[in-house]
């Protein structure tokens, strides 16, 4: 059978029109009708439209966090969703400038995490509040913990004999690759609340109303999932980005007795300075994890790196995530790897139950580094009464560990948490700023 190409091409061509046609026809029709009815909602059945918010809850949204206190909120406080860090540089060379400082950063924090309607100012000024949260402020189980780290201390002279016992410079480990620019710090923030726009907003409302005394130095945020209850209520530690339940072994923070053992300073069994009493040790670490090299690692080897199953967050000798191991069983590691992650950090042994810390860590992601990697980890943050018997005894014993293959500290820094304000017309760091004030430190 001939085959005619004319009549071939013919009938494509004429294909071709056709498509142009309905094509041009409906182009046409859709700009006539963006036209005639800008702008267009896109709705879905229920009657709402991509532009809409998500909903949030008011029982959320009006949660709050007693300010006044013996201890700060935000360290045995339950974690929220979202935390964040960050690091300042301090502008006060004088007692009386480090007192102003305290007293006007303790107004705001009151106000940002207690709720109110900010004033409403002459139009040609600008707006006391970035509205960024719209005209009312509700707390949304906002806290804010204020630490001072070792350099507000160390270049102060009028400061430097009044500091804590254990506050220190953050160090390198053998396996850190310590950013300067991500490290240390005159002063930190730990802002933790349900939405991290409720903590972007009170970040934004401290530097608008404290300029001449606080300079940003680094900044990190996080956040923890959130984790559906069993049928029996019980709730699971939530999962870091290595795909394993974080916390399982935290000291109860609901338990007054141990975290006066553990988190606290008290005036009876510390060397510390009298106005400290209240105050904790802060220890804040960034912890980028290699999450690519994670993946391609067998399940089996991930278990025994960490020391626990992945699913169920059960120690590989047990059956529940709230069991205890038992390492006096297993003194060879047939069971839990001698350098098993949870065997070093917690031996579980008389002599470590003075290393125990409270750990109160966010997950965090920062898009991609320059290698093409994606640049996911941890926001670890603990407390304890001891830095050196604490982070720093538990992270010593961790040195060389299997899972250093996988993780790489860049940045953090140590501070120390002043304690509470005791009530209204108190402010965080008084103390402090009456013995500085004062002169020679006297320690309780």
């Amino acid at each position: 059978m001939a085959h005619d190409h004319k009549t071939e091409t013919s009938a494509v061509d004429s294909v071709d029109a056709s498509r142009r046609t309905l094509l041009l026809g409906l182009g046409v029709a859709a700009g006539g009708a963006l036209a005639s009815s800008l702008p267009v909602k896109a709705e879905t059945g229920d009657g709402k439209q991509v532009t809409d918010a998500p909903e949030s809850h008011i029982a959320d949204v009006k949660q709050r966090v007693p300010f006044y206190g013996v201890h700060q909120a935000g360290i045995v406080t339950p974690r929220p969703a979202n935390g964040m860090i960050v690091s300042f540089d301090v502008i006060a060379e004088t007692p009386a400038d480090f007192d102003l400082m305290l007293r006007k950063l303790t107004e705001r924090i009151v106000f940002l995490t207690q709720g109110g309607i900010p004033p409403v100012l002459d139009r040609k000024l600008p707006p006391s509040d970035s509205g960024i949260l719209g005209p009312e402020i509700l707390p949304d189980n906002l806290t804010i913990t204020v630490g001072l780290g070792n350099s507000m201390f160390e270049t102060r002279p009028w400061l430097n004999p009044l500091k804590p016992r254990c506050l220190q410079r953050m160090t390198q480990f053998k396996n850190d690759a310590l950013d300067a620019e991500l490290c240390h710090g005159d002063l930190s923030l730990q802002f933790c609340a349900n939405t991290a726009d409720t903590n972007i907003h009170a970040l934004r409302d401290i530097l608008k109303n404290l300029p001449e005394y606080l300079v940003p130095r680094w900044k990190q945020e996080g956040n923890v999932p959130t984790v559906l209850p069993e049928p029996d209520g019980t709730v699971h530690s939530a999962r870091n980005f290595l795909g394993f339940r974080d916390g399982s072994a935290n000291p109860h923070s609901g338990d007054d007795a141990l975290m006066d053992e553990i988190v606290w300073i008290g005036g009876k069994d510390h060397d510390e300075h009298e106005w400290a009493v209240g105050g904790t040790y802060q220890a804040v670490r960034i912890i980028r994890n290699f999450v690519e090299r994670w993946d391609r690692t067998p399940l089996g080897e991930q278990e025994r790196i960490i020391g626990r199953r992945k699913m169920s967050g059960a120690p590989m000798d047990a059956a529940k995530e709230s069991d205890t191991p038992d390492y006096a069983k297993d003194p060879d590691g047939k069971v839990t790897r001698l350098d098993a992650h949870i065997r070093l950090a917690n031996p579980r042994t008389a002599e470590t139950r003075k290393n125990l810390i409270l750990r109160r860590p966010f997950n965090y992601s920062n898009g991609v580094t320059k290698n093409g990697q994606l640049d996911q980890g941890l926001l670890f943050i603990a407390y304890q009464s001891d830095l050196e018997k604490g982070f720093i005894a538990v992270q010593t014993r961790l040195d060389g560990e299997p899972l250093e293959e996988y993780i790489k500290p860049i940045g953090g820094g140590y501070f120390f948490v002043l304690p509470g304000a005791r009530e209204a017309g108190d402010y965080l760091g008084r103390k402090l700023a009456e013995a500085a004030a004062a002169g020679p430190p006297t320690r309780s």
